[in-house]
């Protein structure tokens, strides 16, 4: 019983946090001032620590150190969600007044799902200890593939949730105020706002094969996971307003996160043999981000195009 009761208090949290950020940002059909976004992106990052402390007090600096990392590497990560976002949004060409409804319901969406892969990954390392080497071969691969990717395309057309759905459900090419249906000749057609949402929701899915092995190479304490994923996702929609024009500033990150999944990759793999102190890892990742932010800072990309 007294497991269950973080547990319950961090999901009353959550609707709580959904009611605020639904209450403040999602008055009306409105595009978010740069100046609101980067308060509320602000508030998410310090409330986010605020919880650490009181982690600290609660369950001590060990686990509070945990929370730290995976909230430090969850947030990293979902820099790319991002810029996928931001590529969704182009590609369907959806005005910048309704993609704060899209946002809210694809963060909603996400909150559920990483529940289901915490709890299921968990599960299957508690009951086959070999998948965590598994995961730590995914984590490698994922991180030697980011380092080498370049460029993310978005590609509806090969989207298997979004062609399953178009055969069921017509859609139209047009958008029909903030509305996900229209009625046409007595049939409901989806709008291209309801297949932008199904976009956002299945990019995350991918996003969580990816981030959640990586927390899981840091802790297995299923609270610490998801409360550190969940804090990381919650302030997306304010960031996604506060840095959608600065997204390639920090061009030399995407290869800090990928020296950073490979090395919690070689720690899940070899974790049977060599044990990595949590502080250890908290000050690698803290500094392979820094480092890439004040390296592109440094030195900034050059402009498609330019001398």
């Amino acid at each position: 019983m007294i497991e269950l009761i973080p547990w319950a208090a961090f999901i009353i949290f959550i609707i709580a946090a959904l009611w605020l950020d639904l209450a403040i940002l999602h008055t009306k059909d409105t595009e978010i001032p740069i100046h609101l976004a980067l308060k509320m992106a602000a508030f998410w990052i310090i409330l986010a620590l605020l919880f650490d402390v009181g982690i600290y007090f609660v369950y001590g600096p060990e686990k509070a150190l945990m929370f730290l990392a995976g909230f430090l590497v969850e947030k990293s990560l979902s820099l790319d969600n991002l810029f996928v976002f931001i590529l969704i949004f182009t590609y369907f060409q959806v005005p910048a007044k309704y993609q704060l409804k899209a946002l809210f319901l694809g963060i909603l969406g996400a909150i559920i799902m990483r529940l289901t892969f915490i709890l299921a990954g968990i599960a299957l390392i508690s009951k086959f200890h070999w998948m965590i080497y598994v995961f730590g071969v995914l984590l490698i691969y994922t991180g030697a593939k980011l380092s080498v990717a370049g460029d993310i395309k978005v590609h509806p057309e090969k989207n298997l949730a979004l062609r399953l759905f178009k055969r069921i459900m017509p859609t139209v090419s047009y958008f029909h105020g903030s509305d996900f249906f229209v009625k046409i000749d007595g049939r409901w057609a989806a709008t291209p706002l309801l297949v932008t949402v199904i976009m956002i929701e299945t990019s995350d899915v991918i996003f969580a094969v990816d981030s959640i092995p990586a927390i899981m190479a840091i802790t297995l304490d299923p609270f610490i996971i998801y409360t550190s994923n969940i804090f990381a996702i919650l302030g997306l929609r304010a960031l996604f307003f506060a840095l959608s024009g600065l997204m390639r500033m920090f061009h030399y990150l995407n290869y800090g996160l990928s020296l950073i999944l490979v090395s919690l990759g070689l720690k899940m793999t070899f974790s049977g043999f060599i044990h990595v102190p949590v502080l250890l890892s908290l000050g690698f990742i803290a500094t392979t981000l820094l480092t890439c932010v004040l390296l592109s800072l440094r030195y900034p990309k050059e402009k498609e195009g330019g001398p």
